[in-house]
């Protein structure tokens, strides 16, 4: 039974917690493969610091989960789990990681607040073992979020806001977090703005999780060239501004967003953006789940509708 089903009887409890914790396979069709580009940021590529061996493999999971956000990432038998997407979608998205035979998530990153990024994580905090959670220093009084501590603290997880910089592996791919918000009253009125974002390299392969991040974001820093963007809020134009674009200059842009949504995600100039750098665009509402295999090379992208 779904922890959103029950009665809270700990959130005053729980966010003194969660503030002191704070601080304190198969059936995929229609590949493509892509081959490397060179990091011109730089000039050099973006290689991880983690030797890979000729059979090691990345895998990158776009759940179709509509208009919301769910990625997996599996390396070398270690898992990170950024965002569960919509209430609704907690009991699929568990279904689909056991079927992976997955029982344990090192990392779960709760992106932000929002309920299309975090209402399915007390399913996945309950069906799995859980040995790491990171989430922004933001906090929201909405049943969504009341949901996911309860979920916590029965699991008895504490929760960390990582540091801007700080860095971690997932078996063989390395990931540094970007960007973390830090509870500032901007954030609180627009949640986007505290997205975690983290960027993962395999290889000399690089991957970027924007979650919903906006310009404001964009704008906060410089950013290096990486070969797979995950593209922030949708698709939505309050994101993937033209300077932003121009030096990430990704190869691949994937967009997790809802068939027919009302917001009119992704926007046409979001799309125009990308069609002038020359990125492949790849949307969930269109070609449903998203799997990306690399092997440190190259990607390959299957989807399954």
């Amino acid at each position: 039974m779904s922890r959103r089903r029950k009665q809270s009887k700990f959130l005053k409890s729980i966010i003194g917690f969660i503030v002191v914790a704070c601080i304190a396979g198969g059936g995929y069709l229609g590949a493509d493969v892509l081959q490397n580009q060179e990091n011109t940021a730089s000039g050099e590529k973006a290689t991880s610091s983690i030797p890979l061996e000729a059979n090691d493999q990345l895998q990158i999971y776009f759940f179709d989960v509509g208009q919301a956000d769910s990625i997996l990432l599996v390396s070398d038998g270690a898992t990170m789990l950024i965002d569960a997407g919509n209430n609704e979608d907690g009991d699929m998205l568990v279904e689909k990681i056991k079927e992976l035979g997955i029982t344990t998530l090192n990392y779960v990153i709760g992106t932000h607040p929002h309920e299309d990024h975090i209402g399915g994580l007390d399913d996945i905090i309950e069906n799995f073992e859980i040995e790491n959670v990171y989430m922004p220093k933001v906090q929201t009084n909405t049943k969504t979020f009341e949901d996911v501590l309860d979920a916590l603290q029965e699991k008895n997880l504490s929760v960390t806001a990582p540091e801007v910089g700080s860095t971690f592996v997932v078996g063989k791919a390395s990931c540094e977090v970007m960007q973390c918000g830090q509870g500032t009253t901007e954030e609180k009125n627009n949640l986007n703005l505290s997205s975690i974002v983290i960027r993962t390299t395999f290889g000399e392969q690089s991957y970027l999780f924007m979650g919903d991040s906006e310009t404001e974001n964009e704008d906060a820093r410089t950013w290096p060239q990486t070969n797979v963007l995950k593209v922030a809020h949708h698709g939505s134009d309050t994101s993937s501004s033209e300077s932003f674009l121009e030096q990430v200059k990704p190869q691949i842009a994937i967009i997790s967003v809802g068939e027919g949504n009302s917001y009119g995600h992704p926007a046409q100039t979001t799309l125009n953006k990308l069609s002038n750098i020359d990125c492949k665009v790849y949307r969930t509402d269109e070609v449903g789940t998203i799997l990306l295999t690399s092997d440190g090379e190259e990607n390959t992208i299957t989807t399954e509708k």
